[in-house]
């Protein structure tokens, strides 16, 4: 994995007002960071991040399954006991998964290490899939990169083809909160992709979905809402006064329920519990139990539905905070993990993104930050493969 410069093209601004990528300048900041690029090999690809990413979705799969056999990991989990049973039927029905992303730390000398799986409502999906690859085909013509540099990214054909497996009668709903332009430009992205591979889409923000007769979810014109894509995190539509009605599974929701048991931070001890050692894991526990890591050792301690680094403070070996972010989830449980820095390239720290569509490792985005915590402003760089 090396970095290099490479240039802006002239006509960056208008490109992005074409495509609808209206938040790749956020707060007057650079977002979309095409002056570097990233480069891989082909064989670091396949064996550094597609197949490690393929066996730990696997290992999750297998969390999923003994979570909702035994009370204890869903309390550890903190998910509300009301919602227990709902849950374990969504993952014996095998109701239908869309997408994840999982965040590596990877310096190169050793295998990639999991830090958390976005198994809900992972961010920066479009620029992965969609920006990303333009700049590349913009970049080979103009000699950026070589000619026959290809990317890692299967993102939107994996997308177009999984909605063509949910195909129905039904129309598929497509729901994010009003005021976020990130959400509204990733759920417009994600009908485009549904629109292609033939389903009747609608869109509803979730202030605006109602109660029908019988506890259904309505939408403005009062039709029943039976399938839908929320950019909704699942925690908080347990917390919501109509929460309960997700028990009656009236509704088919994208993601599942089953998804708010990977989507939990708490995921990471039950790795490190059932997959001791594992090469692409870090220890990690839950706050309160006895840590996995010997005196003297840094580690991350992250609440459990905390989003995009919010709330997350780093300690050093002598129990000294290096690093912390504020934001809304300080309340709530916590795990503990071992502290692995990102690599430094430059003034930034660099995560991976590697992307799952379809229970298959698909692709990937670079995030970078000028501190070791990766947040929702962090910027987005282009990666291409090269040999």
């Amino acid at each position: 994995m090396l970095r290099h410069a490479t240039p802006v093209r002239a006509d960056l601004d208008r490109i992005a007002r074409r495509w609808g990528f209206d938040f790749h300048i956020i707060d007057n900041e650079i977002y979309w960071d095409e002056s570097r690029a990233y480069r891989f090999t082909l064989r670091q690809i396949e064996e550094q991040i597609e197949k490690p990413t393929a066996e730990l979705h696997q290992m999750c799969l297998e969390i999923v399954s003994r979570a909702v056999r035994d009370d204890e990991i869903m309390r550890q989990l903190a998910i509300p006991e009301l919602y227990w049973q709902a849950i374990a039927e969504s993952w014996r029905a095998q109701d239908p998964s869309l997408y994840g992303r999982m965040d590596f730390v990877w310096c190169g000398r050793e295998p990639v290490k999991l830090l958390e799986y976005n198994a809900d409502t992972p961010t920066s999906l479009y620029e992965s899939a969609f920006f990303q690859w333009l700049w590349l085909e913009d970049a080979r013509r103009s000699g950026a990169v070589p000619r026959d540099a290809d990317q890692y990214n299967a993102i939107q054909e994996r997308l177009i083809a999984r909605f063509g497996e949910l195909h129905q009668a039904e129309p598929l709903y497509f729901s994010c909160c009003q005021g976020a332009d990130e959400d509204r430009t990733t759920v417009a992205y994600l009908e485009d992709c549904a629109r292609q591979a033939g389903l009747e889409t609608r869109f509803i923000f979730m202030e605006e979905v109602g109660l029908g007769v019988g506890g259904l979810f309505t939408d403005l014109d009062d039709n029943t809402i039976r399938r839908a894509f929320k950019l909704y995190p699942l925690e908080w539509m347990m917390r919501d006064a109509n929460g309960p009605l997700l028990c009656r599974r009236r509704t088919q929701w994208v993601e599942p329920l089953w998804k708010s048991i990977l989507s939990n931070k708490g995921l990471l001890p039950l790795l490190w519990r059932f997959f001791p050692g594992h090469p692409n894991l870090l220890p990690a526990w839950f706050d309160g139990d006895a840590p996995a890591i010997g005196p003297g050792e840094g580690y991350v301690r992250k609440p459990i539905y905390s989003r995009e680094g919010a709330n997350v403070t780093i300690y050093n070996a002598r129990q000294q905070v290096i690093d912390a972010a504020g934001g809304a989830y300080g309340d709530e449980p916590a795990i503990c993990q071992a502290f692995r820095p990102l690599p430094k390239f430059g003034d930034s720290y660099t995560l991976i993104g590697s992307w799952i569509v379809d229970d298959e490792a698909v692709g990937m985005g670079i995030r970078e930050d000028a501190t070791l915590i990766t947040r929702d402003t962090s910027r987005f760089v282009p990666h291409y493969i090269t040999g």
